[in-house]
């Protein structure tokens, strides 16, 4: 497929905000930052911070830079190297392909929640079993579900330049100044419950940030670890084919190394203001115990906190589910391309029919998962513990047992069989110091197999 077909970015920046855009969505926003009320607030953080400096670095590199090496996507990029492993293409292919069956239906979510604010209707959806009732609905779930669909393929169907990027440059500043505006103030909040305590946002805020080691033991610890390592996959899009296929669109004189760091702070820092904006509002208004609230967070536990801000709450809630649906649209979007420009490579066929073919056919895998939690209900106890739903099940086995394993047979094959080298050679085709190479081919070899192994076999039940 000849590049003018394939679609390229037209700038450096370009790409960083597009890959970035990727990189925070509702991993970063929602999962973050109760996982890291969960794991004792800042020592989460600083095993975060460490891990992607270290892990989060060598797979983003090893990434970006197999795919503007190839010039192909994930599907093709392995098998152009070896042969032999072609296999780990098609296993890449198959990660967004399932994450696509949900997030869309998460985006619908969201996108009903900018609807609820927007029409006046906050208290209602602070009320105990608001979300519940919505998600069990056989009508609304789907309907905001193909709304949000339908943006994230008209986007694609206009394109790598016309579509992503110039989506990427309009919304990544505006999401991030949202985000910081959020974040100041939920720190400038005090809240008196009917004890006569008063909680303020900076207290939330101490919680969130300084380590907590109660309790700790080593089997915490991992726990820990391997939570911090897991938030990776959904924070840096890797191991999905996303930033495989975005690297291939990248121009041969860009600084990768450069771009890779700036994707990371990009990541890293978006994640950390959402910690500082969620953390401490919810913590102001209901304690440690609405902190540890886990994944209703957002949907549940927010809502309550927008009613709390009085008039100012309904405002702020529309402005953050706004935001939040940004973030959920740059991610879905490149979740989106990967799959259509891996298909458009199998079927030879142009951007725009296989950007109609691949909506409409999520639309109809979507509804399934979201009538899941109606009409298609059922609880499947999984190997890591936990009991799942249609979604969760599809979270699952893209999220906790692929990446994971396609993460460990990616470390293998560049590591051992291709040899860091011919990554580094890469990076520095462009002219450009890659200042990092000596950590890379340490990480790929020796320490990065080891940690997807271990995070692989937690997640099969078998390292418990």
């Amino acid at each position: 497929m000849d590049k003018k077909k394939r679609g390229g970015f037209s700038s450096s920046i370009g790409f960083v905000l597009a890959a970035a855009g990727s990189a925070v969505g509702v991993g970063n926003i929602w999962r973050f930052p109760y996982l890291a009320a969960k794991d004792g607030g800042g020592l989460f953080l600083l095993l975060y911070l460490i891990l992607v400096l270290t892990f989060g670095f060598t797979l983003l590199t090893t990434d970006i830079a197999l795919g503007r090496r190839t010039k192909k996507n994930a599907l093709k990029a392995f098998g152009a190297i070896r042969e032999k492993w072609k296999f780990l293409g098609y296993l890449t292919f198959l990660v967004p392909a399932l994450i696509m069956t949900y997030y869309s239906v998460i985006g619908g979510w969201v996108t009903k929640y900018i609807v609820v604010y927007l029409t006046g209707g906050s208290r209602a959806a602070a009320e105990d079993g608001y979300f519940t009732s919505f998600i069990t609905s056989e009508v609304s779930p789907v309907f905001f579900m193909l709304v949000f669909l339908a943006l994230t393929s008209f986007v694609v169907y206009c394109g790598v330049e016309k579509g992503i990027e110039r989506f990427s440059k309009l919304i990544m500043p505006g999401l991030i100044f949202l985000i910081i505006g959020i974040a100041l103030f939920s720190l400038t909040l005090s809240y008196t419950d009917e004890n006569g305590v008063t909680r303020t946002g900076l207290q939330g805020a101490a919680v969130y940030i300084l380590p907590s080691f109660d309790g700790i033991t080593f089997r915490r610890f991992l726990g820990i670890l391997l939570d911090a390592m897991s938030q990776l996959f959904f924070s840096l899009s890797v191991s999905m084919g996303i930033m495989i296929t975005y690297g291939s669109y990248v121009k041969d004189d860009v600084n990768l190394s450069r771009s890779v760091g700036q994707i990371e702070i990009f990541d890293t820092g978006v994640a950390f203001l959402a910690g500082l904006m969620i953390i401490p509002a919810v913590f102001v208004f209901s304690g440690t115990e609405g902190m540890a609230s886990g994944p209703s967070l957002m949907f549940v536990s927010l809502p309550k906190v927008f009613v709390e801000m009085g008039a100012a709450g309904t405002v702020i809630g529309f402005v953050f589910f706004v935001m939040v649906a940004f973030a959920a649209l740059t991610s879905c979007i490149s979740i989106m391309e990967t799959l259509v420009a891996n298909c458009m490579e199998l079927f030879g066929q142009t951007r725009k029919r296989m950007s109609m073919v691949i909506g409409g056919i999520y639309a109809v895998a979507a509804a399934i998962i979201c009538l899941g939690y109606s009409i298609f209900y059922f609880e499947l106890p999984l190997p890591n513990g936990q009991t799942a739903q249609l979604l969760d099940l599809m979270d699952y086995i893209s999220n906790s047992f692929l990446m994971p394993f396609i993460s460990f047979l990616t470390c293998i094959f560049i590591g051992w069989i291709v040899k860091p080298q011919w990554i580094i050679d890469e990076m520095e085709s462009s002219g450009h110091t890659f200042g990092r190479k000596g950590l890379y081919a340490f990480m790929i070899r020796y320490i990065a197999p080891v940690m997807m192994g271990v995070l692989f076999l937690q997640s099969t039940g078998l390292l418990s």
